[in-house]
């Protein structure tokens, strides 16, 4: 690797972001950890998406502007693939890292070849920042665990145990050799992805709470409801190399964690609407 070459890319693709996005972009600048770049990719948004990313005077930060807009998963993808790190974090335009994360996350993996990719706990934050959750997800994740583990954990859960795609750190090399994100799935189109980057290494799970995702009423996340839950069952119900005892499980504890998620929102919804 030259000196030129990043240790962490971090790739935040953004639509109609202005709102978040100065917010998102500060969280990775302030890491304490500078070896990384900051690859901005507008989809050709309508609002003042690009100029917001182009309002930073930093020489870590590129910025792409899209011609049209593109769908979901090859918007991602194409953040992903115009990274230049060995080491990728995929970061929404609205979450936010907490200034240890790159740190530690880029200190798990170097020395590990056995790990294909690394995850912290969350916080799940409003639109104003404000902390509703602290040190969500990860639940019997933490330390590391083969990709058999991982599968019976998230069949368990009925949820996205693993965290979204800020809470990790994966490989490119690794993201390469499976094909990205895939556009066929929607709402568990990052858990797809974790699972297929464990064909090429273990997991590790870290205690730590090193990002926050936004819960936003008004997000995809927050529109999704039942369309959410049903693709959501119908992936894992398709995941292999799971016990009957999983699925059984897996059936009492999905929709407690559709109904946890749910409540989330309507904490956040709550407290969007105090004065």
């Amino acid at each position: 690797m030259t000196a030129a070459t990043p240790a962490v890319s971090v790739c935040v693709p953004a639509y109609q972001a202005e709102r978040f996005l100065g917010a998102t972009m500060r969280s990775v600048l302030a890491q304490n950890f500078d070896n990384f770049e900051l690859v901005v990719v507008d989809n050709a948004s309508t609002d003042r998406t690009e100029v917001v990313a182009h309002s930073f005077d930093d020489c870590r930060i590129r910025v792409i502007r899209n011609s049209r807009v593109l769908p979901l998963a090859e918007n991602w993808n194409l953040a992903v693939h115009s990274s230049r790190a060995p080491l990728v974090k995929l970061l929404c335009a609205d979450d936010l890292l907490r200034p240890d994360c790159l740190r530690l996350q880029q200190q798990a993996l170097i020395g590990r070849a056995d790990l294909a990719l690394t995850a912290c706990r969350r916080d799940f934050v409003d639109d104003t920042g404000r902390r509703l959750v602290a040190g969500r997800g990860l639940r019997g994740l933490i330390g590391t665990h083969d990709r058999t583990a991982v599968a019976r954990r998230i069949v368990r859960d009925g949820g996205n145990p693993v965290g979204e795609p800020g809470s990790v750190l994966f490989r490119r090399e690794h993201f390469d050799a499976v094909g990205g994100f895939d556009g066929r799935l929607r709402f568990p189109m990052d858990l797809d992805l974790w699972l297929r980057l464990l064909d090429h290494g273990d997991f590790h799970g870290m205690a730590d709470s090193l990002a926050a995702f936004r819960i936003r009423p008004g997000s995809l996340s927050g529109r999704a409801g039942r369309a959410e839950y049903a693709e959501q069952r119908s992936y894992t119900r398709r995941i292999g190399g799971v016990r009957a005892v999983d699925r059984a499980v897996s059936s009492v504890n999905a929709p407690a964690s559709r109904l946890r998620r749910q409540g989330l929102f309507l904490l956040a919804g709550h407290y969007a609407r105090q004065p």
